[in-house]
């Protein structure tokens, strides 16, 4: 299995990666347990014609979630069974009273077996689930190596895809703020403090916005579809959590030092 190279953290490590991100997607797709999970989907999810018989299939389950970063709910049949099932259109579906968007996304995506739908799933949709899990599967491999290069990945694939979404800008900042991985990108590139996360929806909306137009640009979530409006994000984002990273190891070693260096009690 290939293992994505990344060399270091910070900007240097993230310059590395995203100049080399196609060639090593290619290799880590070439591996024979994600041909074969990819092939698999390709080939069965025709036959699946209800939310009961993708969550009845394990394999099938790891490719359908995986799409979607939900991979951790695989054992989750039960849950993500109701969560297609309800679909999206009512208010109190299930998916819409989550608070991560990534539910809402999957039940759309397989709104084929959610309420009113054929039940058929062709090739074309086996397709664009395979690309997303392909392109998730290497980040994932690419988090192994560096959380933080997960995250910067992510974003600007995320983002790029979400620019293009309908709606209002802010049903767009809703979206990433209910969406972990963007939400974690945005917190650390804009400095945010963890006590961002109390503030009631509508002010950490009016937050994020205002110091997104002020600190990066980015007057409105569209505005992500220019690759150069994500790169300033993603080139911030990765600096700034190198200087977290920094500051607590700095903490850490000071305090061992004081401690060393104390006289003994005993």
């Amino acid at each position: 299995m290939f293992a994505p190279i990344v060399p270091s953290g910070g900007l240097a490590g993230w310059t590395f990666l995203t100049r080399t991100q196609e060639q090593q997607a290619t290799l880590f797709n070439d591996a024979p347990s994600v041909q074969r999970d990819t092939e698999y989907f390709r080939q069965t999810i025709s036959e699946v014609q209800s939310a009961e018989d993708l969550v009845s299939d394990r394999r099938l389950m790891r490719v359908a979630l995986g799409a979607y970063g939900l991979g951790d709910d695989i054992d989750s049949r039960a849950f993500i069974k109701a969560i297609i099932e309800q679909g999206t259109e009512r208010n109190d579906a299930l998916a819409n009273r989550l608070s991560d968007v990534r539910y809402s996304q999957l039940a759309d995506g397989f709104a084929a077996l959610g309420p009113g739908g054929s039940g058929r799933l062709d090739a074309e949709f086996a397709s664009r689930t395979v690309d997303r899990f392909q392109r998730r599967e290497f980040e994932n491999a690419v988090g192994e190596q560096n959380s933080s290069m997960r995250i910067a990945l992510n974003a600007d694939r995320e983002l790029a895809t979400l620019a293009a979404t309908p709606g209002s800008d802010n049903a767009l900042w809703f979206r990433i703020l209910g969406n972990p991985p963007l939400r974690k990108a945005f917190e650390v590139a804009l400095g945010l403090p963890e006590s961002f996360a109390q503030l009631d929806l509508d002010r950490q909306l009016q937050e994020i916005s205002s110091l997104a137009a002020q600190r990066l640009g980015i007057e409105s979530p569209r505005d992500l579809a220019d690759q150069d409006k994500r790169d300033t994000l993603t080139r911030q984002f990765v600096l700034r959590d190198q200087l977290n990273d920094f500051a607590i190891t700095s903490s850490a070693s000071i305090a061992v030092t004081l401690l060393q260096s104390a006289p003994r009690l005993f």
